[in-house]
């Protein structure tokens, strides 16, 4: 393994403080995707098989909404995506596409599951990673929302046009 790779991961919010040998088997039994522009990564209802770390390039987050793509947010270099659905063990709530050309580390659920049984206090630093992740999510969610409705409040109660 590139130690320069492990490097860059170490950089990344997911991986913050996660020990050398650890990313090496976390790199071992992932792979490097590249997705061109305008493809996806994958599509909101599928079934979740790993999560994935956006190495280089941007990508949108959307829902279907009416029969088309409805953008809630944009992911750039080191953020994370894909990682809700395999904690919840669920389906894919959200489809993901390349906004620009993407390299990204794919990451299986069995190479989550194997770290448990390898380092398990890695393993939960992993998920600690996450979970802040998520609430710094949750959190930027609940100020728009919040914004939304102060919002419609001055403008007679409606707030869906503020989302839109």
């Amino acid at each position: 393994m590139d130690a320069a790779h492990i490097k860059l991961l170490q950089r990344m919010p997911v991986f913050g403080a996660v020990n050398d040998e650890t990313l090496r088997f976390i790199l071992e039994g992932s792979t490097t995707l590249t997705v061109p522009e305008g493809e996806e990564f994958f599509r909101e209802g599928d079934p979740a098989e790993a999560f994935y770390v956006l190495e280089s390039g941007r990508v949108e987050v959307l829902r279907d909404y009416e029969g088309g793509d409805f953008l809630l947010t944009e992911l750039g270099p080191g953020d994370c995506f894909g990682e809700m659905a395999l904690i919840e063990c669920r389906n894919r709530n959200a489809t993901v596409r390349a906004a620009e050309d993407c390299a990204a580390l794919r990451v299986p659920l069995e190479v989550l599951q194997g770290l448990t049984e390898r380092d398990l206090e890695q393993f939960a630093l992993i998920q600690m990673n996450l979970a802040r992740e998520m609430s710094r999510r949750l959190r930027d969610a609940a100020q728009q929302l919040f914004e939304a409705k102060v919002a419609a409040k001055e403008f007679g109660g409606d707030y869906r046009w503020y989302l839109a």
